[in-house]
């Protein structure tokens, strides 16, 4: 199995407000005939790591999916965890946005940029 993360993203408030108050993450299964399944987690970051976010989501062949989530929190993680197989076939993109929905560039995730770790 693989397991993609972004990493600590800090979201501390500048003027009393954070700059991402959610976050979208787009998934692509660029795959001709196999859906893939991806665990995706998410974590609130602060003394302790808690989990906030849990979905099992099935991707199809050729499919691109949206999911929102929560994130005006000080910092958080998404990780992302799928089989071996067709791993190189998924593209995973997150992106923080303000509450007005402008993206925040300092939060935004494409895929060579999420760390792989193999297991």
């Amino acid at each position: 199995m693989s397991i993609l993360s972004t990493g600590p993203i800090e979201n501390s408030p500048v003027s009393g407000v954070r700059p991402t108050q959610h976050v979208t993450i787009r998934l692509v299964n660029r795959a001709n005939v196999d859906s893939v399944t991806i665990l995706l987690q998410g974590y609130v970051l602060s003394a302790t790591r808690t989990l906030y976010v849990q979905e099992v989501i099935s991707v199809a062949p050729n499919e691109v999916l949206s999911k929102n989530y929560f994130a005006d929190l000080d910092a958080f993680e998404f990780t992302f965890e799928t089989s071996t197989e067709g791993v190189e076939e998924v593209g995973i993109s997150v992106w923080g946005k303000q509450a007005s929905g402008q993206l925040v560039d300092a939060h935004r995730i494409v895929v060579h940029e999420t760390t792989v770790k193999d297991i």
